[in-house]
């Protein structure tokens, strides 16, 4: 009978399915249909470790020499060859040969013998876990970790501030809502700095790595799992590596990066280049900004709610109810941009959002260009930006944006592009864009009201 608490065979080979599927990158509810159980048991495994896939489960990666590697060794060893032609036959480096044929060869004759059975023997036995991690027998080491991550903030006489109550909850609090404070070293910062403050003590020695891993994986190290609370993500599960190299936006390539853009619309000598973003408020109201890089003229697009976002229980896969999903952005953008001459259509640079998910479409029905900035790259966008913190006088952060209808918009952006700008030697964006549309450049296109 087998013993309580022990998974059966078929479990274990569940979830070694479903932490291969989390190394493909799929989410925590897509792995435990691939490994057929259900999606709330996916999801509790993935929580239950932290998001990291446990080490007895992982499989053998091609860092470490495998059996059959083993015996090419050993074959090639009692054949007189020396330690770089076996390292040269076998496709490993000279240190990995010389450190096996030293660590891992039978000693029982008395002298070093390598045998490949053996060797493996001895390999599998460091490789077994679950061994003591170093944080839990090392115990000033364990309190100089959790002082550096969770060690009281202090006013400059030494008394302690304790900051906010945060209940501890399992997970990352709200990005709005109070977080705990603490002394919030990283793992990284810890980690290197033992070596400066104890310079003659091995024993105080530890990676970020292993510390990470105490923090996610109970059980592998001594680090309550709360104390992930004072990391600067505060999140309580750590993200698979393989998902976070995918994280990159399917809607954009390679054809519609910002180093695509016209030469043209860096120098901004022609009008018709613009650059576009959403500006967001409460309850998921938002309002579309776009601004002509040459003379900084701006346009505001009305994205209202749709019907049904009060509802508890929205339509699957359909549109967003918010009023800035793609369909409805693109619909705005498309709407807007067309009331403009196909001159002043070159281009519009947009950040990697998913509300522009639909750019293709968006192409065809305005016939203006579509790029993206780089990721983490708001200055490529920069005449936005700036655009975006004037709005801000008009639509602060914290206010229900949908409120607004799209005659108040129109006021608001007819009275920016009323307003001297410095960068414009003190004409308007008005003035600017009408002594654009005059030049010769752009004969034959009517002047802005």
């Amino acid at each position: 009978m087998r013993s309580p608490g022990r998974p059966s065979v078929a479990r274990r080979e569940h979830r070694q399915r479903f932490w291969a599927a989390i190394a493909d990158g799929v989410s925590s509810d897509e792995a435990g249909v691939v490994a057929g159980v259900s999606r709330a048991v996916g999801r509790g495994w993935f929580r239950e470790s932290g998001g990291m896939s446990p080490l007895s489960q992982a499989p053998l990666s091609g860092r470490y020499l495998s059996f059959a590697e083993r015996e090419e060794i050993a074959l090639l060893n009692a054949q007189k060859y020396g330690v770089c032609e076996i390292a040269r036959r076998v496709g490993r480096s000279a240190a990995t040969i010389s450190r096996e044929l030293r660590r891992n060869a039978a000693t029982g004759s008395g002298r070093l013998k390598y045998r490949a059975t053996t060797a493996q023997w001895h390999a599998d036995r460091r490789a077994r876990r679950p061994k003591v991690a170093k944080l839990a027998a090392n115990e000033r080491l364990r309190e100089y970790v959790q002082d550096r991550l969770a060690g009281a903030v202090t006013h400059p006489d030494g008394t302690a501030l304790a900051g906010p109550v945060v209940r501890w909850i399992g997970r990352r609090h709200g990005r709005r809502a109070d977080r705990r404070w603490g002394a919030a070293w990283s793992p990284e910062q810890i980690a290197r700095r033992l070596p400066i403050e104890f310079p003659h003590d091995d024993q105080m020695r530890i990676s970020h790595e292993a510390i990470y891993q105490s923090l996610y994986i109970q059980g592998r190290g001594a680090l309550r799992r709360e104390l992930t609370a004072c990391l600067r993500t505060g999140r309580a599960i750590r993200m698979p590596r393989e998902r976070a190299r995918r994280r990159g936006r399917p809607h954009v390539t390679s054809e519609v990066m910002i180093s695509q853009r016209p030469a043209e619309a860096d120098d901004r000598a022609v009008p018709g280049h613009w650059e576009g973003d959403l500006i967001l408020g409460t309850d998921s109201s938002a309002i579309g900004t776009l601004v002509e890089r040459t003379t900084r003229f701006t346009m505001l697009l009305h994205l209202p709610r749709r019907h049904g976002h009060s509802e508890p229980s929205p339509v699957n896969n359909g549109p967003a109810p918010a009023g800035h999903g793609a369909d409805a952005v693109r619909e705005a953008i498309a709407t807007q941009i067309t009331t403009l001459p196909a001159q002043l259509r070159r281009s519009l640079t947009w950040d990697q959002g998913t509300e522009l998910a639909q750019h293709a479409q968006l192409r065809i029905d305005s016939g203006i260009d579509i790029y993206f900035c780089d990721p983490h790259s708001p200055w490529q966008r920069g005449t936005n930006e700036n655009t975006n913190g004037l709005l801000r006088q008009y639509f602060p952060k914290g206010t229900d944006l949908a409120r607004w209808n799209h005659d108040d918009l129109a006021a608001v952006a007819a009275t920016l592009n009323q307003r001297p700008r410095k960068t414009l030697h003190w004409k308007t964006p008005a003035e600017a864009l009408n002594e654009q549309l005059r030049s010769p450049q752009t004969n034959g296109i009517a002047t802005t009201p």
